[in-house]
């Protein structure tokens, strides 16, 4: 992403499983942060509205697996889905 940069966490105490994006440059965007896993399928929060020099957090609150990978994604209105690399506990 030219534009941003995303990450995806994998959190304890509590156990959450966080997905951050900073907008560096661009115009604003309509977008929404989510999650997948290499068992197959995506999860994403609501939709935000992200300007340059804002940073969007969307958490979850749960016990993640760790024999599974991990990937943070945002989808973005009119200009489709990026995602990290994968990530491991």
């Amino acid at each position: 992403m030219t534009n941003g940069q995303l990450c995806i966490s994998l959190n304890t105490s509590p156990s959450r499983v966080e997905v951050l994006y900073t907008k560096k440059s661009g115009g604003q965007i309509k977008a929404k942060l989510g999650y997948r896993t290499t068992n197959g399928g995506s999860t994403y929060g609501p939709t935000e509205t992200i300007s340059t020099g804002d940073r969007e957090v969307q958490t979850w609150t749960m016990s993640y697996r760790c024999d599974i990978d991990w990937k943070g994604l945002i989808k973005v209105e009119g200009q489709g889905t990026f995602e990290t690399p994968w990530a491991t506990c």
